[in-house]
């Protein structure tokens, strides 16, 4: 017997916080009944979503990363038919869908890791288990090592607390100067919001790694490769437990 919301995130129906919205919702039902919150299923119940039996699919767990260009929605469905990329992943038969890791704004481009195990994709984007995110920055603006202090001590910004693990400050070009960041949350628009209480205007923001994967350098933007066994143990094994 599996919790509802587990069968729905390891059907491939998203992770299991999307999947419990999806049961208040009362999108899903059990039997032929609304289902409810907290309640168990076995492979002998009918698990439907919006008409749909929802079915425990085999397969191989599977992790990929794409270089996201920038002009990219991190969503499955937009009605002014602008690319998404999901456009950019391969196609899979008879297996779980792509579950995105986080998303990255329109505007940003970079690594995008997208798995078909929803209890991975959970693990990777819920805070508790603590998994860092790095970020290219350039922006305009005087930095100085104040900013740099509150940036890193925690600023509040529509009533909660945004701030970096780490800054490092690297190239300056005219008005404008590049950064390194990391990050463990990954609130929207988080780095932006927090170079903009600075005063500073972000013109670029790419994100280089998620936890121990790093955005090699030889994919190119629209790109997607397969993570290694090996890759995908460590992002198991990563962050606080």
């Amino acid at each position: 017997m599996l919790r509802l919301q587990k069968f729905l995130a390891q059907a491939g129906l998203g992770s299991r916080r999307s999947c419990e919205q999806l049961i208040k919702d009362h999108k899903v039902y059990v039997n032929g009944k609304v289902a409810i919150l907290g309640s168990k299923v076995s492979e002998t119940d009918e698990v439907t979503f919006e008409g749909e039996r929802v079915l425990l699919k085999t397969a191989d767990l599977k992790v990929i990363m794409l270089n996201k260009p920038r002009g990219v929605l991190s969503s499955k469905k937009d009605d002014k038919k602008i690319k998404l990329v999901f456009d950019f992943l391969p196609k899979v038969q008879n297996e779980p869908d792509w579950i995105a890791v986080g998303r990255l704004d329109i505007n940003t481009s970079g690594l995008m890791l997208f798995t078909n195990d929803g209890t991975l994709a959970h693990q990777l984007m819920h805070p508790s288990f603590e998994i860092d995110r790095e970020y290219l920055v350039r922006a305009r603006g005087h930095f100085n090592e104040q900013k740099k202090k509150n940036m890193l001590s925690g600023v509040k910004i529509e009533n909660e607390i945004y701030q970096f693990s780490d800054i490092v400050p690297g190239e300056k070009q005219s008005s404008n100067q590049w950064f390194s960041v990391c990050m463990l949350t990954g609130k929207n628009r988080e780095v932006r919001k927090l170079f903009e209480s600075q005063e500073l205007e972000v013109s670029r923001l790419k994100r280089v790694r998620i936890g121990p994967i790093f955005l090699p350098s030889t994919l190119r933007e629209g790109s997607c490769i397969n993570l290694t066994e090996s890759q995908i143990k460590e992002l198991q094994n990563y962050g606080k437990r």
